[in-house]
């Protein structure tokens, strides 16, 4: 499984070239516009600027080159770099260099801690999602976890693999809310989803033991938050010949097949896990073939609900009509590269992406 949050390569070029480009632009003013010019503060802003972005011997670099500039601008002005007007300037500038190098020391140990705390939230996701095996039954299998670039905070997403004699059950769903409310609702609904399949044979009796237990921890709340937990389950017989799929208010899943990207949208809306008592119909169960080679893509709103910079929608239904790669891993990559490519950068929200894939030959199991 996964994970990203590496920071978008243009925010870290653009900023980093800022500290050079003011001591650039202080030199340029002074060239044009020498009579009575006073650049100092304009070259005091580089170290403070450097802090963020550079370490600790780099601040102190800038801060030392835009002194080093102060001084020859001032001379070739005239002015005597021992004199009361040039100590003034010389000593706030070494003053702000100072504290821009302290500042970068507090602004690294804060993202150390950050860090830190991130390493802690992934770890315990991993223990909550592990991989699945690349093989299940007749279906090649890849899923993929994008986190959010935000502070520490553990998603709701949540996907879940399992055999049975007849069958292969697939989950996948998005927690409201996050933390460790969402991390126990997490918890909750895996647990439950793997006891369901392993005692239930029929996919709507799986789906009502999800319920009774959304419907219980939604009573165990504190605070007066209620959650609610949008998901998909599928079940796929031993052949791979078709899908069981049955909705919660999730977005549809997307069946892959001959260049054809083909939203599977319920017939039925659902209320998602959580919310039965406000509509007590059961959820319906819709049958869809799965050829062999066809791709069947799960997905969580981190992915359809992601921007580009104008706030438009990703929509990953073009991408996907089209010639692909038969590998699900090779799958996810590729639509992974491209919504990479729609956002510009991270996430505002975390993604969970489950692609399982028909082999053409369904006659062994895994």
């Amino acid at each position: 499984m996964t994970r990203d949050r590496t920071p978008p390569a243009g925010q870290r070029r653009w900023s980093s070239f800022l500290p050079a480009a003011v001591v650039l632009a202080a030199i340029v003013i002074d060239v044009l516009i020498p009579l009575g010019t006073n650049v100092f503060p304009l070259l005091a802003a580089a170290p403070v600027l450097a802090s963020p972005v550079y370490s600790l011997a780099g601040t102190i670099a800038t801060g030392v080159a835009a002194l080093a500039a102060g001084t020859v601008l001032a001379h070739l002005g005239g002015t005597d770099p021992v004199s009361t007007a040039y100590a003034v300037p010389f000593t706030s500038l070494t003053v702000l260099t100072v504290l821009a190098a302290l500042l970068n020391r507090t602004m690294a140990h804060d993202r150390q801690q950050l860090k830190d705390a991130r390493d802690v939230a992934e770890a315990v996701q991993r223990a909550v999602l592990p991989t699945p095996p690349k093989r299940i039954g007749p279906l090649d299998v890849a899923v993929r976890y994008r986190a959010a670039a935000r502070e520490a905070a553990i998603g709701g997403d949540l996907y879940a693999i399992r055999p049975t004699p007849h069958s292969v059950r697939l989950l996948i769903a998005d927690v409201r809310g996050k933390g460790l409310q969402a991390v126990r609702t997490v918890n909750g609904l895996l647990g439950t989803f793997h006891e369901a399949t392993a005692r239930l044979p029929d996919l709507p009796d799986v789906v009502d033991w999800l319920e009774e237990r959304a419907q219980e921890i939604k009573a165990e709340e504190v605070g007066g938050v209620e959650s609610f937990v949008t998901a998909v389950v599928v079940d796929v017989p031993a052949d791979g010949s078709a899908l069981r799929v049955v909705n919660l208010g999730h977005p549809a899943p997307l069946l892959l097949h001959r260049g054809r990207a083909r939203p599977l949208d319920p017939a039925v809306p659902a209320l998602p896990l959580g919310l039965g008592d406000l509509g007590p119909v059961r959820a319906p169960v819709e049958r869809h073939p799965l050829p062999p080679g066809a791709t069947l893509l799960l997905f969580t709103d981190g992915v359809v609900e992601a921007r580009d910079r104008r706030g438009v929608f990703y929509d990953p239904v073009p991408f996907l009509s089209r010639p692909l790669p038969a590998e699900p891993d090779a799958i996810l990559d590729a639509l992974l590269a491209d919504l990479a490519r729609h956002t510009g950068g991270p996430l505002d929200d975390d993604a969970a992406l489950v692609a399982v894939t028909r082999r053409q030959d369904t006659s062994g199991g895994g």
